[in-house]
Order: structure tokens, then C-alpha cells, then sequence
């Protein structure tokens, strides 16, 4: 089983790493259309896998279902950073959270079809039925061209006026951007304690604290009922209190509360301590996405190169706390999300306003 789910991270691998030249090369709609439609096409695929007891055929659909979550992930960061300048509002916090809504709705269903006793088969397939549809009608919505690159694209005319009021514009590769590497260790770090939360924590209850399954999956839930939460109410936080504030008091707080998990004996207390960890974590992933869209010019690349940290964390992450989990105890591997949020909270800062942009503002 495990061989056969490394399956997903080689195609979310090749889905992310392609995403970014695909969305210059096409723009953000081809891709995320493209992207959904393999990942449906996937979900098809790995139906009739299960379904025949054929493992070539699984595998082939957890690559085709990976690569098409990875590139159309990256390619609606891309179009929901875009939306956000274009906006000025912070409309990522809302895109993710609906992301965690269907997160939530879609363990909720999984536990319904399981206890109905329905066979993954069809269970596969009906999802698949139900979301085509809702994907078309999605799609519609979104405007073709975003993230283009060349002559009288919105990227280059964005670029060319930032260009043209700064005066002095930036030549050197994004990934020489100091700043843009701190934005995307603070994705990463957010990344790998929401990962390590939806892989782990169930798993972690029930072992760490001897609590029976179904309150693990419980707990879980309430994880992603507070992440979902803390999304759609992020645009209030922000426009109050600014990215680098929301930033760095989601981090301690998520802190406290994973060192509940870690320390606490008392399965209550670290059941409750889980809703602020969720909380705490909600906003860091979108944050940083916006924090590097308008970090300076080639937004397409700035949002690839952090975009793609954070999905190595989801990928690599848990498997990492997994490993040392077999060796020390989950609860005692999750000091290494408590570590990883310390420095988020540190670098915090590099998610505020740009010198040029605060100048122009405060002139």
C-alpha cells in the first residue's frame, strides 16, 4: 500500500515542478482545467483499479490523480494571488478555505460510505459524477490569459507598471531573493504542521492517548472544522492586524497547542489543544502565498518557487514524522512541527510590506 500511494507524491511531484511554464506558456485556466481533468480522469482510473484488484492500475491512477492535484494547485494559487492584487482584498484566505471545507466534507462522506459499506469502486465513481458538473460550472468563472507570459499579458503589463513607478527595476532571479526564501521557509514550516495534523493526528489520539478510533477520527475532524473556521475568517483578521501580526500569533499559537499534544497527559486537554493548533495554522499557507505573489515583480515564479516548498512539505513531511513516529513515539516526533513553527513565528516579518511599497505608501 505504501509503494502504491508513493504513486501520489511522484505525480504531485511532476504535477507541481511543470505547473509554473505551463501557466506561462497557457495561462492559469488551461491549466487548472487541464489538471482537474486528470485528476478526474485519475479518480476513473483508480475506481476500476480497486475495483479489479489490478495494482498496475491503481498506481497508474494515484500518478494520473497526482499530477493533476499538483499542477491545478499551484496553477489556482496562481489565479487566486493574481485575483488578490487585481482586488487588494485577501480573497486566498476564503480559496483555502473552502479547500478545508471540502476537506472536511469529504472525510464526513468517506465515514458515511464506509459505515453504508459501500465498495470504494463505486464510491469513487459517484464522486466523480458529483464533481464534474460543479467543475464546469467553476470554471466558467474564471478569466482566460491570467498568468500568461508575452507581449500584452496581464503578468507583463503588471510588471511593467511596477517597473515604471519604482524606477529601478529588479533583474536578478527570483530565487536570489533573500526575502523570498524566508516566505517560502515560513510555507513550509505552516505546510508540514498541517500535513503532519491531517496524516497523523487521528493515528496519534488513538495511540498516544488510548482513545478509541472514533474519537480519534473526532478530533481530527474538529482540526478541520477550526482550519476551516479560521479561513473564512481570516479576511477580518487580516485587514486588521496585517499579515505579519496574523502570521506570527498563528504560529505561537499553534505552538501551544501541538506542546499540549506533545506534553499534556490528559487526552482532553490535548483534544482541545488540537482546535488551536488548527487555528493557529489556518492562514499560514495562504498568507505566504499572497506575501510572495506581491513580493516584487514575476509573480508566476515568486508563487511557483513557494508553492512548491509548501508541497514538498504535505509530501515529504509526514512521511518524515511517520519514520521518526516508528522510532520515538508520534507524540515525541511532533517536537519536530513544534521546532518548525518557532521559526516561522521568527521569520514572520519578511511577509510585511516591501521598503519601495511602505515608501510609496507613507509618501
Amino acid at each position: 500500500m505504501g509503494l502504491l500511494l508513493f504513486g501520489i507524491s511522484i505525480g504531485s511531484m511532476s504535477g507541481i515542478l511543470s505547473s509554473a511554464p505551463l501557466v506561462r506558456r497557457f495561462g492559469t485556466k488551461t491549466v487548472i482545467r487541464n489538471g482537474l481533468g486528470l485528476l478526474t480522469l485519475g479518480m476513473v482510473v483508480l475506481a476500476f483499479g480497486t475495483g479489479s484488484e489490478f495494482a498496475p492500475l491503481v498506481l497508474a491512477g494515484f500518478m494520473m490523480f497526482g499530477a493533476g492535484i499538483g499542477s491545478a494547485e499551484v496553477a489556482i494559487n496562481l489565479e487566486g494571488a493574481e485575483v488578490e492584487q487585481l482586488t487588494q482584498a485577501p480573497v486566498l484566505v476564503e480559496l483555502h478555505g473552502f479547500f478545508s471545507a471540502g476537506t472536511l466534507l469529504g472525510a464526513l462522506l468517506g465515514i458515511g460510505l464506509t459505515t453504508m459499506d459501500i465498495a470504494v469502486m463505486p464510491s469513487l465513481l459517484g464522486v466523480v459524477v458529483i464533481s464534474i458538473p460543479a467543475l464546469i460550472w467553476a470554471l466558467r468563472g474564471i478569466e482566460p490569459g491570467m498568468g500568461k507570459t508575452g507581449e500584452g499579458s496581464a503578468d507583463v503589463q503588471a510588471t511593467e507598471r511596477e517597473d515604471a513607478v519604482r524606477g529601478d527595476p529588479e533583474e536578478k532571479p527570483v530565487w536570489k531573493d533573500p526575502r523570498l526564501w524566508m516566505i517560502a521557509v515560513i510555507l513550509l514550516s505552516f505546510a508540514l504542521a498541517e500535513g503532519s495534523a491531517t496524516d497523523w493526528l487521528a493515528l496519534l489520539m488513538v495511540d498516544g492517548f488510548d482513545l478509541p478510533e472514533s474519537s480519534g477520527a473526532l478530533v481530527f475532524a474538529g482540526f478541520a472544522a477550526t482550519m476551516t473556521i479560521g479561513r473564512f475568517g481570516g479576511r477580518a483578521l487580516l485587514m486588521k492586524f496585517g499579515r505579519v501580526a496574523v502570521l506570527r500569533g498563528g504560529a505561537i499559537l499553534a505552538m501551544v497547542g501541538v506542546s499540549a499534544v506533545i506534553f499534556a497527559d490528559s487526552p482532553v486537554l490535548a483534544g482541545i489543544s488540537v482546535t488551536l493548533w488548527g487555528f493557529g495554522v489556518s492562514l499560514g499557507f495562504p498568507v505566504a502565498i499572497a506575501a510572495a505573489s506581491d513580493s516584487g515583480p514575476d509573480s508566476v515564479a515568486r508563487v511557483s518557487l513557494v508553492a512548491t516548498a509548501g508541497y514538498v512539505a504535505f509530501l515529504v513531511g509526514p512521511p518524515l514524522l511517520g519514520f521518526l513516529g516508528e522510532h520515538f513515539g508520534l507524540r515525541s516526533a511532533m517536537i519536530v512541527v513544534l521546532a518548525v513553527l518557532t521559526v516561522a513565528a521568527v521569520l514572520a516579518s519578511a511577509t510585511g510590506p516591501r521598503a519601495a511599497d511602505a515608501a510609496e505608501s507613507s509618501g
